[in-house]
């Protein structure tokens, strides 16, 4: 085990990809790793023990166990539109994708869930224009259900 706890790791690499696109006015490819650890702390999921799966994390639940995928997105400029997602690896095994939205300090305000079978029919209704499973920010807002604000904190209690 390192010198240093997860949370207070994550709290300087925030502190450190803010500074770092002040300087240079690029992104740090961090935001990932941010948002696997705040959907794991904020709602409380069990981060995957195995690798290379297509999942990040696993939501239990009275037998219920849903394979997540977590995706995290920084916004810089709320005026800005065309954001859009990573890319959905429809061939990987996964129940659901969480999104963290973060600020430009890097800090959660929300996080949204949609169910695979909803995410593949979006997906598969614009297959024609695109090829790598990319979507936008807007459309997943759309197609998903508000778990969390920083605001308001859980907006429903079911995953």
């Amino acid at each position: 085990m390192g010198v240093y706890s997860v949370d207070k790791l994550i709290a300087e690499t925030r502190r450190i990809a803010k500074e770092y696109r002040l300087a240079t006015g690029k992104t740090l490819p961090v935001t990932p790793e941010i948002a696997i650890n705040d959907a794991i702390s904020i709602l409380g999921l069990l981060p995957s023990e195995e690798k290379n799966t297509g999942y990040d994390a696993i939501y239990e639940k009275d037998g219920e166990r849903l394979r997540i995928q977590i995706k995290g997105r920084a916004i810089f400029d709320d005026k800005k539109g065309g954001y859009r997602i990573g890319q959905v690896k429809t061939e990987q095994e996964w129940d659901a994708i969480v999104l963290v939205i973060m600020n430009g300090d890097f800090l959660p305000e929300e996080i949204y869930i949609a169910r695979r079978d909803v995410i593949l029919n979006e997906l598969e209704e614009k297959k024609k224009n695109n090829k790598k499973g990319a979507m936008t920010l807007a459309k997943f807002k759309l197609i998903s259900e508000l778990l969390w604000t920083e605001q308001n904190g859980f907006e429903q209690f079911e995953l």
